[in-house]
C-alpha cells in the first residue's frame, strides 16, 4: 500500500464511520470502492492495516474509534458530550486531505483553482507557535493600517487565531499589560528571544473569544441576543455554514429565514453583515440596527457625493 496515501484513508475512515458505524468487511467495501483508493491503484485493505490507522488517526486527530459495543462488532467514533477539538480536528484534516491530495497528482493545477489573494505571515506561523508553547519573549515590528506607522513592540504570546481568512497573534503588550491582536500579515523583523515570561495569565481565551466575531478585543463587554431576517436563498446560505457557533434557526416564513445568535455586536461582526447588503436586517437589538443604518446612510452620502 502506498505509504503516502494514509491521510487519505484516514479521511475516508473516519467520514464513513461517523455517519453509520461498520464492520470490518462493510469498511473494506466502502474503501475499495471508493474513487480514491482507485485512484491510487490500492486493491486491498487488510486487518491489521485498519487497527493501526486506528491507532494514529487517535493520535494524530484525537478521535477514538472503538467496535465490539454491547456484542455489536461494528466500528463506531466514542463521542464525549462536548467534544472541544472538534473544530481543529476537522479542519487538520480536511488541510491534511488536501495536501495529500495535491502531492499524489501533480497535475492538480489544471483543474484546482485556489483563492489568489492570499494573506501573507504564515511564514511566522511555527515560529510563534514555538514562543507559545515554551513561554518566550518576542519582539517585532508591527504596521499599523491607519497611521502607516511601524511600532516596535515586545510580547508575551498567548495563541494564534484564524479569523476572516487571517491568521493573528494574541498576546499581551509589555508596555502596558492588555490583551492584544497583532496580525500575522503586519508582522515582520520577528524575534524569539530566549528569555521566558513567567506569569500566568488567567484569562481563559477560549471562553474570551467564544462570544465574539473575529478577533476584536471584547473585555468588559457583554454578549448580546443578536435576531437577523434573511432573504431566503441568503439565509439558506448561512444555514448551511454558519457565522458563528452560537447561531440558532429561530423559525421561516414564505420569503424570509430568522436566526439567532448570542455574540458580542463588534465592529467585524458589523462589516459581515454589511457584506450581506439588502438580504440580511438587524431585528433586534435596536442599538445594534441604527449602528448599521448609520454606516448604510454614510455609505449612501458617499456615493451621492461621486
Amino acid at each position: 500500500m502506498q505509504k503516502d496515501f494514509y491521510l487519505t484513508r484516514y479521511a475516508l475512515i473516519i467520514k464513513k464511520i461517523e455517519s453509520n458505524p461498520l464492520s470490518y468487511p462493510q469498511l473494506e467495501d466502502y474503501l475499495l470502492n471508493s474513487f480514491e483508493f482507485q485512484d491510487a491503484g490500492v486493491t486491498s485493505y487488510s486487518i491489521r492495516t485498519l487497527q493501526r490507522d486506528i491507532k494514529e488517526i487517535s493520535r494524530l486527530f484525537n478521535i477514538s474509534i472503538h467496535n465490539k459495543k454491547k456484542g455489536d462488532n461494528r466500528y463506531y467514533i466514542e463521542r464525549k458530550d462536548e467534544l472541544e477539538n472538534d473544530d481543529y480536528n476537522q479542519k487538520l484534516l480536511e488541510s491534511f486531505q488536501i495536501s495529500n491530495t495535491l502531492n499524489l497528482h501533480p497535475d492538480f493545477s489544471d483543474f484546482i483553482f485556489f483563492e489568489s489573494r492570499k494573506p501573507s505571515g504564515l511564514h511566522l506561523f511555527y515560529d510563534l507557535f514555538f514562543a507559545i508553547r515554551n513561554k518566550r519573549i518576542i519582539k517585532f515590528e508591527h504596521y499599523n493600517y491607519k497611521t502607516k506607522e511601524k511600532t516596535v513592540r515586545k510580547v508575551h504570546p498567548l495563541a494564534l487565531k484564524e479569523s476572516g481568512n487571517r491568521w493573528y497573534l494574541i498576546s499581551i503588550d509589555t508596555k502596558d499589560k492588555m490583551l492584544k491582536s497583532f496580525g500575522l500579515d503586519r508582522i515582520s523583523f520577528l524575534e524569539v528571544t530566549k528569555s521566558k515570561f513567567r506569569e500566568n495569565y488567567k484569562c481563559n481565551l477560549k471562553e474570551h473569544f467564544k462570544h465574539s466575531f473575529g478577533v476584536m478585543n471584547i473585555s468588559g463587554q457583554n454578549p448580546e441576543k443578536i435576531v437577523l431576517r434573511c432573504g431566503k436563498e441568503q439565509g439558506e446560505y448561512i444555514k448551511s455554514f454558519p457565522l458563528h457557533q452560537s447561531q440558532r434557526y429561530l423559525r421561516e416564513t414564505q420569503e424570509n429565514i430568522y436566526l439567532e445568535f448570542f455574540l458580542h455586536p463588534t465592529y467585524d461582526f458589523m462589516q459581515e453583515l454589511l457584506s450581506y447588503g439588502e438580504e440580511v436586517t438587524i431585528e433586534e437589538p435596536a442599538s445594534f440596527a441604527n449602528q448599521i443604518k448609520s454606516k448604510l446612510k454614510k455609505a449612501y452620502e458617499n456615493y451621492e457625493r461621486t
